[in-house]
């Protein structure tokens, strides 16, 4: 058993993976399963189960995100004075609790819907202490392959998730479902308390002695960054979002098609994310950014043109290709402009970005789509893609020009 698991692992992350990010790869991955394994059916037991009505499903899952915006910052802040490890834990700590506490809800849905609020906020503080951890175990140099590992890691989970909870839903109920989950948490917990190292040999020797707001409030650069950020988080959601919503309602496409299409983005990923790293590593970031997001967007324009199920499959083929120049890369630009002693606060104000997207990605598209028409929404993702690729490209130039006075400026081989 352990030589074809061996095997698979040499397929996926190749032989070179930094040992001290094992044990990340593997907590990554439990985490992603548990989490997929749950959430991808979370609304659906809301609707079904609950009886919960859809506009105040969306309202939930929206305060669900904004609770995260905030939480992302917080989080990563609070690393970088007591430590990664604290964060970790409450964040799976706090995730195992929510879903338990859809056990508890029974069958009210103001239970079920209040405790779905507060899933983003476990998420997000665990989430940003760990992206920081990541570059504190790493070298510089290393950070673009090891943030591109982490995310290979967990979109095997995200692959398994799914399959796994519509397996415990066919064979038991929804709390079989949620116990499921849960358990899944607690291994994952279990591995991080075993096996997460106490700090990185790249941390810094000592917390920070000043407030990372004010910092983060003067570096132009990275604010700007941040904007990027927001922008692409909205295009990245609507593909998750809205996109099925799209092809079902616009273009004649069946809820289980979407089910097998979706399925692509997380095969690709785990396969071809890492190698696709390695080929472009001599790239700049700026390059990759200006190249990867709009790959995200314009594909998407196409679907006015033709619907045909190959198109379909290479605009979502197009679009993976930009995701995955995208992630690792913004991760490494965030990594590089962050003073060492503030990297967690700089890397949860990023992740605070994705909350962003998710809350307002659904609301904004489904706007549009029912006042516009269907071209429309997609003529809008096409521009936010370039709107994000021009200020992330911008925003590592000019942080390569930065001052010795200013923030640590990115290295140049973000």
């Amino acid at each position: 058993m352990v030589r074809p698991l061996a095997a698979l692992y040499r397929v996926i992350f190749g032989s070179d993976t930094d040992p001290a990010l094992r044990p990340i790869l593997g907590i990554n991955f439990a985490g992603s399963l548990a989490g997929s394994t749950v959430w991808s059916f979370v609304g659906i037991w809301a609707i079904k189960k609950l009886g919960a009505d859809q506009s105040v499903l969306g309202l939930a899952y929206l305060v669900s995100a904004l609770i995260g915006v905030g939480s992302g910052y917080l989080g990563g802040h609070l690393s970088d004075h007591f430590g990664r490890r604290p964060l970790i834990f409450i964040g799976w700590i706090g995730q195992t609790a929510v879903v338990l506490g859809f056990v508890a809800a029974g069958s009210s849905a103001t239970t079920g819907l209040l405790v779905l609020c507060f899933g983003g906020l476990f998420f997000q503080i665990g989430n940003a202490a760990g992206q920081a951890l990541v570059a504190d175990l790493v070298p510089r140099d290393r950070h673009e392959p090891a943030y591109a590992a982490v995310r290979v890691a967990s979109n095997l989970g995200v692959t398994f998730g799914p399959p796994l909870g519509g397996l415990l839903l066919l064979l038991g109920s929804w709390n079989a479902l949620f116990l499921g989950a849960a358990a899944f948490s607690a291994v994952g917990f279990a591995l991080a308390v075993l096996f997460l190292p106490a700090r990185g040999a790249y941390a810094p020797e000592e917390p920070p002695g000043r407030g990372s707001f004010a910092v983060i409030a003067r570096d132009r650069p990275f604010l700007l960054f941040l904007v990027s950020a927001a922008f692409a988080w909205l295009v990245y959601v609507a593909f998750e979002t809205v996109l099925p919503i799209s092809l079902v309602e616009s273009h004649g496409y069946s809820s289980s098609t979407w089910g097998f299409l979706v399925v692509l983005n997380p095969f690709l990923v785990t396969f071809f994310q890492l190698r696709l790293t390695e080929r472009v590593a001599a790239v700049p970031g700026a390059v990759k950014l200006a190249v990867g997001l709009p790959l995200m967007g314009l594909p998407f324009l196409l679907l006015s043109v033709n619907d045909a199920l190959p198109l379909v499959m290479l605009i979502l083929f197009l679009f993976v290709i930009g995701e995955m120049l995208w992630v690792p890369t913004s991760q490494t630009a965030v990594a590089g402009l962050a003073p060492l002693d503030l990297r967690g606060a700089y890397m949860g104000a990023f992740g605070s970005m994705g909350a962003i997207g998710f809350a307002l990605a659904p609301f904004i598209g489904l706007q549009v789509r029912k006042s516009f028409g269907d071209s429309a929404v997609w003529i809008l993702q096409a521009a936010l893609s370039l709107v994000a690729a021009g200020t992330g490209a911008a925003a590592i130039r000019i942080a390569l020009g930065r001052g010795p006075d200013e923030p640590e400026p990115v290295s140049a081989t973000v």
